[in-house]
């Protein structure tokens, strides 16, 4: 199932959102009308409001959704006024993590277009959580950036605490995948020696729009991954091409660091960066960058 955050564009109040077809169901306002009308639901679904509500539920938490929406198709009975339109909705980040750990030089390409040695060990860094962006918000150029990059990135979604796991058992703990464009500063990041302000300015981690749960995704290093800036493709590769695969850096990471419900890992970028192109193309205001993976989705995102 592919879950999302969102509000209406009547109302700012949070709602989880789960995409059936072309519609996103409100999953509360569902539930409390399989409830009015006589059906059976978990008392938790009748006010959830966001996909941590889930991720902390972990597989009772997909059992009862699965049960909810067992027979309520996008135009069937309760689930009908519960539909929304994806062009009625905004979108919000989809999740707030506790947590946004990612990986530097993870795609072989990246490391040699940048003309670095690809990395022993996993390149670790911080994106700050008032970077969080939702799909379809705008990208907003800082006045102290004149350097400001994209990155298509896979983003995983981890679903139960991660404490020293084996690289065998890692998968087991994630909840899901998503798309996150780690937008960087460059001129901040190089010119700092380090990377977290560079790439933690107030928007600079759009995230969403959908996590998609771990069972629809077979093989998550089999993915075609694109960045996309004003309909041409800048970044296209596989997350087969990463140095540091999924598990491995779930296991990396977690000898050290407990991973907790929600966090995200953001798993590197593929060649294609603006910066390294000759002449460098950054973004500027009135450019559209999109992220899209192969069987989750699309990731868009003005910037201004």
């Amino acid at each position: 199932m592919k879950l999302a955050q969102f509000k209406t564009k009547e109302s700012e109040e949070q709602r989880l959102g789960l995409l059936l077809s072309e519609v996103i169901c409100d999953v509360a306002e569902l539930a409390r009308a399989v409830g009015n009308s006589g059906g059976t639901v978990a008392d938790w679904l009748l006010k959830v409001n966001s996909t941590l509500d889930v991720i902390n539920r972990g597989s009772v938490g997909l059992r009862d959704l699965n049960a909810l929406f067992n027979g309520h198709g996008p135009s069937s009975g309760p689930a009908a006024v519960a539909g929304f339109s994806l062009d009625s909705i905004e979108f919000l980040p989809a999740t707030y993590p506790g947590k946004i750990l990612a990986i530097g030089r993870n795609y072989v390409d990246h490391a040699i277009e940048g003309g670095a040695e690809p990395p022993k060990a996993p390149l670790l860094f911080n994106k700050l959580s008032n970077s969080l962006n939702a799909h379809g918000a705008s990208i907003v150029l800082p006045t102290i950036s004149s350097q400001v990059d994209y990155e298509a990135e896979l983003a995983v979604v981890i679903g139960r605490t991660a404490k020293r796991v084996s690289e065998s058992e890692a998968l087991e703990h994630v909840f899901g995948y998503s798309l996150i464009n780690d937008v960087s500063a460059r001129d901040l990041q190089f010119g700092d020696g380090q990377w977290t302000r560079g790439k933690s300015l107030d928007t600079f981690a759009p995230l969403g729009p959908f996590i998609t749960t771990r069972d629809e995704i077979e093989d998550v290093q089999a993915l075609k991954i694109e960045g996309i800036l004003n309909g041409e493709v800048m970044q296209s590769s596989n997350t087969a091409r990463m140095i540091f695969k999924v598990a491995y850096l779930i296991s990396y990471l977690s000898q050290g660091i407990t991973l907790e419900p929600g966090d995200v890992i953001a798993t590197g970028t593929p060649e294609g960066v603006g910066i390294f192109r000759k002449p460098p193309v950054l973004l500027k205001a009135g450019d559209v960058f999109e992220v899209r993976i192969e069987k989750l989705g699309t990731l868009r995102n003005p910037v201004e």
